[in-house]
C-alpha cells in the first residue's frame, strides 16, 4: 500500500520543513509515501470562498484515482486516538488498498463533492491549526500509527 499526503496550499514553510521531512522519512520505512502539494489557483485572492473551493476541488479530483481510499482531514470529522489511527491504516492494508490518501484542504475547507468522495473524515482536534502545522502533525501521527502496528517503542500508553 502506498500513502499519499495531499495538501492544498503553499510549499512547506522552513519552520516546519525539517520536521515534515523527518517524519515522512520515518513513515517511508513502513510504506512508500509522498507529498503532493496543490497550489491555490492563480487568481485566488480575487475569488469568492465558494469559487475558490470549487477550483480547489477540481485540482484535488485530478490527483485522485478511482480506487484511492481518501481520508479527509476536517475539524468536523471523527476523532481517533493514536491506536485508532493505526487500526484504520491496518484495515486498509488488510483490504489490499493500493493507495491511502490523506487530504488537507484549503483555507476554507473543501467543496461538497470532495467531502462526499472521502471514505473517512478525520478531525485531528477540535482546535483549528495552521495548515503547515497540520502537515507536520499528520506526518508525525502516521509515523506513530506505523510504530504502533509494529509494536515499536515510539508510542507510550
Amino acid at each position: 500500500m502506498k500513502l499519499l499526503f495531499l495538501s492544498v496550499g503553499k510549499p512547506h514553510e522552513t519552520y516546519v520543513q525539517s520536521g515534515i521531512e523527518e517524519f515522512t522519512g520515518r513513515v517511508g520505512k513502513y510504506f512508500p509515501v509522498s507529498w503532493q502539494l496543490i497550489p491555490a489557483p492563480k487568481n485566488a485572492a480575487n475569488m469568492s470562498e465558494l469559487a475558490l473551493k470549487k477550483a480547489e476541488a477540481l485540482a484535488i479530483l485530478q490527483q485522485l484515482q478511482s480506487d484511492d481510499y481518501l481520508i479527509l482531514l476536517d475539524e468536523r470529522g471523527q476523532q481517533f486516538n493514536s491506536p485508532g489511527v493505526a487500526q484504520v491504516i491496518q484495515q486498509r492494508a488488510n483490504e489490499s488498498c493500493k493507495r491511502l490518501v490523506f487530504l488537507i484542504g484549503g483555507a476554507f475547507g473543501v467543496d461538497e463533492p470532495i467531502t462526499k468522495r472521502a471514505n473517512t473524515v478525520w478531525s485531528l482536534s477540535k482546535l483549528v491549526f495552521p495548515h503547515m502545522l497540520v502537515r507536520l502533525i499528520l506526518a508525525e501521527q502516521i509515523y506513530r500509527a506505523c510504530s504502533i502496528l509494529k509494536n515499536e517503542k515510539y508510542h507510550h500508553v
